[in-house]
């Protein structure tokens, strides 16, 4: 349950105490975080602030000896996503990544195709995520996101290529897309498109925009195919493949996320989307954006 939130805001703090019960001494400001630290009602600190600041309030959590969940992209560079990961193991405490759809039953389902083998060999993967953004928010700031679209709504197909094929990518090339609205899209991209090649010969065409709507994962296999349309949405997935619809349950995937993680700190048990994992998320994007601006495929290091 929510014990305690951050803000800089009066009014919302006045809101949230309120509207969830939050003693006063559980309201903090950027000023004062780190007193945290001598809260025994504060067990997990969510860190859900724009990009840039991911790096600095997870370590800073840690350091106050409180379990960290960092929201995606763990960071803006591998030096900052192996900083947080130092900095948890340090304090011997664990470090998890919000990657919600993990817990959701349709992308648990494409997960599962290359062990079931339900549709043969994968060979192909498709995959976009995409939406119209409305202008002057820190999504198009540069030195908040570090990026466009690929930092926000393109992470959610890497992740889906990874986990449907089962590999990780060893290399990629990328291409930027027009700028057609250069008043929103000033800083950062509107639009980039990418492939990734995996160890076993399948590959991963996918796509981002903050310019038009697009939300799929497709499975292509010598037996057969699966998808989901929509596929990261919060509410409402829905997946059919060569053998019908799938008829699973809709659940709150970040509760399921939440719960999950409070588990494992109960069992010791390590987090099942882990700082590692954000680590190597982070190391495909910024080689997607080196690809995109040199033009050269780019191997995954």
């Amino acid at each position: 349950y929510l014990a305690g939130v951050v803000t800089g805001d009066h009014k919302k703090a006045e809101e949230w105490k309120k509207k969830y019960m939050i003693p006063e001494g559980n309201v903090y400001t950027y000023g004062n975080f780190d007193t945290i630290k001598d809260n025994p009602d504060i067990d997990i600190v969510y860190v859900v602030l724009p990009n840039a600041q991911h790096a600095e309030y997870s370590i800073r959590a840690a350091r106050a000896g409180k379990q960290v969940i960092c929201e995606k992209p763990m960071a803006i560079s591998v030096a900052e996503c192996e900083s947080m990961i130092a900095a948890c193991r340090e304090a011997g405490v664990l470090l998890s990544i919000g990657y919600r759809l993990h817990f959701e039953p349709h992308n648990r389902a494409m997960m599962e195709l290359h062990r079931a083998g339900t549709i043969g060999r994968i060979q192909k993967v498709t995959a976009g995520h995409g939406m119209d953004i409305e202008p002057g928010v820190w999504r198009l700031n540069l030195a908040l996101a570090s990026g466009g679209p690929l930092m926000d709504v393109g992470i959610y197909c890497v992740q889906a290529a990874i986990y449907t094929v089962g590999e990780e990518p060893i290399a990629v090339t990328a291409r930027e897309g027009e700028k057609t609205d250069r008043s929103r899209f000033g800083d950062v991209e509107q639009s980039i498109t990418w492939t990734m090649e995996f160890p076993g010969g399948t590959i991963a065409e996918c796509e981002t925009s903050y310019a038009r709507e697009s939300n799929y994962l497709k499975a292509e296999g010598d037996k057969g195919w699966m998808q989901l349309e929509p596929a990261y949405k919060y509410k409402g997935i829905k997946g059919r493949g060569n053998e019908g619809e799938l008829n699973l349950p809709l659940v709150n995937q970040q509760a399921q996320q939440m719960d999950d993680f409070a588990l494992c700190i109960k069992k010791g048990q390590p987090s099942k989307v882990p700082g590692e994992m954000g680590l190597r998320d982070v190391r495909i994007l910024r080689a997607i954006y080196e690809a995109a601006r040199t033009g050269q495929k780019v191997a995954i290091k």
